[in-house]
């Protein structure tokens, strides 16, 4: 089975990425792409190579990398209105890229003024449309549905070729999944919606490359005592509320975006240390003696982010919201330890900051339970299975 994964990755982390590496925005596809894995931002190759750990091949595509997907064209004689790509020291360009950036640091963009945000977006399907047909596969699992529309994707594969949907954040208003052959998601609310809405949907939880122990190096010790990775945004009411009351009461350092808008009076910036991406990420998690886990509103009360596998499969001790499905992924009080409000978080962390016994009995047997049980190796295989059944 041939299968094409569709991704996108976030504007201030390609800005970071090619930022500072000086001439990778002009080399090869072929070594962006490495590249771009080697950063382990977000699910890097990690469904690829579980794919093909079964048996199958697929090939990730990074739609909206124009560096990377410009590159791409250039080798296979695609002409494109993208212009060459910027070479970093550039003066920083005014797009729709940037924009959204926000304050990106580098936002190194190879788009010129002239071309608007839509006439990016087709040279984007346009490109897609081409790998596509070169690739021929047999299915195409597009974990960017609310990006790459529906009508953008029947209209690319006609009837060809079978789609599957991965989502696990809000929905496009007004989207018609009926072309889906499948849709999975990690939280189970999106499957019963999809099923009520009369699509074939199922559950496809995250999980955890092991891997990613092999390239990120082991600390001498866990030198930082609570962290906090993740976004803190206008989204994130209850979890910058949370992060105020730690920031007073324990040693926590905060790594993500956001912290710009809290007021300048916020606790939370006074710990705040930078943006952290892909392997820095995961170095700070190897670090860290508790991790702290907080879910959106989105999840209902569903225990679902890629928070989970990342922390415990880091060795840090998870100290997460309590779900109600928690108990099917971790065991409360042996593999995680959960909180249900502010005040319960803060008094379970202080108590496990004086208990370095407990700490690691817990942090251990979180992450034995990932590495058995929560591997992208696992959860392709049985996603794979899924997609025999279509």
């Amino acid at each position: 089975m041939k299968i094409l994964i569709i991704n996108r990755d976030y504007p201030r982390f390609l800005a970071d990425m090619y930022g500072s590496r000086p001439g990778l925005s002009e080399a090869s596809y072929a070594l962006q792409l490495s590249a771009r894995n080697a950063s382990l931002f977000g699910v890097a190759d990690f469904y690829s190579h579980g794919f093909a750990a079964c048996g199958h091949s697929a090939k990730e595509i990074h739609i909206n990398n124009l560096w990377l997907q410009s590159a791409w064209a250039r080798e296979n004689g695609l002409r494109t209105a993208l212009p060459a790509p910027v070479a970093p020291g550039a003066r920083a360009l005014d797009s729709h890229w940037s924009r959204a950036a926000g304050v990106a640091r580098r936002a190194l963009l190879p788009v010129a003024r002239r071309l608007a945000p839509r006439q990016i977006k087709k040279e984007e399907r346009r490109i897609l449309a081409a790998q596509i047909e070169q690739m021929r596969p047999d299915v195409i699992l597009n974990q960017e549905m609310s990006y790459v529309r529906t009508a953008c994707l029947r209209r690319i594969v006609g009837g060809k070729t079978k789609i599957v949907g991965q989502i696990a954040s809000a929905l496009p208003i007004g989207e018609d999944y009926r072309p889906y052959d499948l849709v999975v998601s990690s939280l189970p609310n999106l499957v019963r919606h999809f099923t009520a809405a009369g699509l074939r949907a199922a559950i496809n939880r995250l999980a955890f490359d092991p891997r990613v122990l092999q390239l990120t190096e082991q600390p001498a010790e866990r030198d930082i005592d609570v962290s906090f990775v993740g976004s803190l945004s206008a989204d994130h009411r209850s979890r910058v509320r949370l992060m105020e009351e730690l920031a007073q009461r324990v040693s926590l350092k905060v790594w993500g975006s956001g912290v710009e808008h809290l007021p300048a009076s916020s606790a939370v910036r006074s710990c705040f240390q930078s943006e952290a991406w892909g392997a820095q990420m995961y170095r700070i998690l190897r670090r860290s003696r508790i991790t702290i886990n907080h879910h959106i509103d989105l999840a209902e009360g569903f225990s679902n982010n890629m928070r989970l596998y990342e922390a415990t499969g880091c060795g840090a001790l998870m100290v997460v919201d309590r779900g109600r499905n928690l108990a099917d992924i971790l065991e409360p009080d042996k593999e995680v330890i959960t909180y249900s409000s502010v005040e319960e978080c803060v008094e379970v962390v202080e108590r496990l900051l004086a208990d370095d016994a407990r700490r690691a009995e817990i942090a251990a047997a979180g992450q034995r339970r990932t590495l058995s049980d929560h591997t992208y190796a696992r959860r392709t295989a049985e996603l794979a299975e899924l997609l025999q059944q279509l």
